[in-house]
């Protein structure tokens, strides 16, 4: 209503207004805002899935495509798989917890102690080690006496240093000169430095070339979580690969290369390091995991077992572990000794794929960030982020999982050929080979948790930075190698910094998964965990009917109702960079139409 409208009303309306006004507390205010600021992020998203039915390539899966990879479900990963299926619509990516159905104790060729890798509810029962490869004694014993040497003088700076009273100040003084030229070197000239350092750790000899324990010794007695066992049996194998390709829908028509990309992140000084990294490895990295799926994939006698059980992967068909660096925006590849001949320019041509990918992904990052240039090219933009990920000064290496808004359960169709702005987690799921929903359940089991954990944590550290997040990690402290205070008197932070929430929309997380409500409503009843989440309004859930496309939306935590569409098409344009080119804010979704001839600008965000 217009001033002048509000003026020309009785003096009794009038007051009436004002009632009204005076019981519209802050609080009810502000929840108004929150729902208003969610639907019209869900208005666009679930008008972009519909506009985007039956677009996706590859619906039936009817052959082989030229490559599979499979990436962990991280937000981060789409502009990657976004990327990389525009450079070649004859790949196939799909999206998974990324520890890829292997919980394990991970003890690397450099660890004095194993660490497990898998989501922080499981405990292992198996350990997995890595060793040196047959041939590679000697360089193994330099390398371990290197090793021991390195860690004997880090141990005594770090113990003389840090705790002991009587010799710290003498030896502060002794090497203050050479501190304060590393800091300069770390500060000023960071690439150059981290390659210097890189190149001074691994004088004296390469690392040797490893394996990994995969496979069991003994009678092939289960392992328990009391006494973990070295490596898994060939039971356990198969039955660890089965149930991850099926949850994946990949269970045919198999590629002649099939890519598993864990991931991690690499930045210096950083006390929330582990915030950055797979969240489904308990905060480290998940190429380990990706390294050990393939090892086991690979194995004759798994294979043997699987057709057993309806999963038949060609003798042509090879598991190729590989690690993604979401700060750097580097590809690491494991186990390229094994290759078979035929497979090497597979490999190369995809190593050549995803490394244009990883520019295109890093020129599209570069947006968000305040100090980077402001039109790079993919090659500019590249060393940006890599000079980021080096830099002993930088505050935000990278942004972790700010701005993310949604998850997508379902087959890649779904959602191939959106531009979704690094906003969605993506979890690959085939309804059609699920009638009952019994995958389903165990897929929301786990990633239902995860995503709102991971949402929760970014919109409370958000909307209460100094109370329920840790304020800016500037003057931040590490504190008994425990956590982090403000300086030398504050009490312990918890929460995500201001660095890493900055540019984030705090809103609950949507959950759209590619099933019928009959389905999920049954899921929801049987699951107490589920229906906490969704009915006490932690997450927001619609869904999407697998064979008519129809989307429903579950309101009030008691039923799902249809969706209705706004009066307006989703955007389009011909290549994600068209999209995003001259943007710095959130962008909604758009329809990538290679053939789209006329550009259009993104709408007010």
């Amino acid at each position: 209503m217009t001033a002048a409208e509000i003026g020309a009303l009785p003096n009794a309306q009038v007051g009436r207004l004002l009632r009204v006004l005076d019981d519209f507390t802050p609080r009810r205010r502000a929840h108004l805002w929150l729902q208003a600021y969610e639907r019209q992020y869900r208005q666009r998203l679930l008008l972009a899935l519909a506009d985007n039915h039956g677009r996706g390539r590859r619906l039936k899966r009817e052959s082989a495509p030229d490559a599979q990879l499979i990436f962990c479900m991280d937000d981060r990963e789409e502009s990657l798989r976004r990327h990389l299926e525009e450079l070649n619509p004859r790949l196939e990516t799909f999206g998974a917890a990324g520890f890829f159905g292997v919980p394990m104790y991970w003890q690397g060729l450099d660890d004095t102690r194993t660490t497990p890798l898998c989501p922080i509810v499981v405990t292992p029962s198996n350990e997995v080690r890595e060793v040196p490869r047959d041939g590679e004694t000697a360089s193994c014993r330099t390398h371990r006496r290197r090793h021991r040497l390195r860690n004997l003088r880090d141990a005594i700076l770090q113990h003389e240093l840090r705790r002991n009273l009587l010799s710290s100040s003498a030896l502060i003084d002794a090497l203050a000169p050479g501190y304060l030229l590393g800091l300069a070197g770390k500060v000023l000239f960071p690439q150059s430095w981290a390659k210097w350092a890189g190149a001074m750790s691994g004088a004296g000899g390469s690392r040797p070339r490893t394996k990994l324990t995969v496979s069991a010794d003994g009678d092939g007695s289960p392992a328990h979580d009391e006494t973990p066992r070295l490596g898994f049996t060939d039971a356990e194998q198969a039955t660890r690969v089965e149930a991850f390709l099926r949850n994946i829908g990949l269970v045919g028509n198999f590629a002649t290369a099939v890519i598993l990309l864990g991931h991690g992140s690499s930045s210096v000084n950083n006390p929330h390091r582990a915030a950055y990294d797979c969240g489904a490895c308990s905060g480290r990295h998940g190429g380990p995991n990706a390294r050990a799926f393939a090892a086991m994939a690979n194995r004759a006698e798994v294979r043997r077992r699987l057709a057993e059980r309806g999963i038949r992967i060609p003798d042509t068909t090879w598991f190729i572990g590989a690690e993604h660096d979401t700060c750097s925006d580097a590809i690491t590849w494991f186990d390229l000794e094994d290759l078979p001949p035929l497979l090497r320019p597979v490999q190369h041509n995809l190593n050549k794929e995803l490394g244009q990918a990883c520019r295109l992904s890093a020129q599209e990052r570069c947006r968000r960030f305040a100090s980077a240039p402001p039109h790079p090219s993919p090659d500019q933009a590249l060393t940006h982020v890599r000079a980021r990920a080096a830099d002993f000064s930088q505050a935000r290496p990278e942004l972790g999982h700010a701005t993310n808004a949604a998850a997508v359960v379902g087959r890649r169709t779904m959602s191939q050929g959106l531009f979704l702005d690094r906003r969605v987690f993506l979890i690959s799921y085939d309804p059609t080979t699920d009638a009952d929903g019994s995958i389903l359940e165990g897929i929301l089991l786990a990633v239902g948790p995860v995503g709102a954990g991971i949402s929760l944590e970014y919109y409370f550290s958000t909307v209460a930075a100094d109370r329920l997040g840790c304020g800016t990690k500037v003057p931040h402290n590490v504190t008994g190698f425990f956590g982090i205070m403000d300086g030398a008197s504050s009490d312990l932070r918890t929460g995500l910094p201001r660095q890493m929430t900055e540019i984030h929309e705090a809103m609950r997380l949507l959950l759209v998964v590619e099933q019928t409500p009959e389905v999920l409503t049954a899921i929801c009843a049987r699951q107490a965990p589920l229906r906490e989440l969704i009915a006490n309004g932690w997450i927001q859930l619609a869904c999407q009917d697998p064979h008519e496309g129809t989307l429903w939306l579950f309101e009030n935590g008691a039923k799902f109702v249809p969706w209705q569409r706004p009066p307006s098409q989703t955007p389009s344009c011909a290549r994600s960079s068209d999209w995003y080119a001259g943007h710095r804010g959130p962008l909604p979704p758009a329809l990538i139409r290679p053939d789209t001839s006329a550009h259009q600008a993104p709408p007010n965000a």
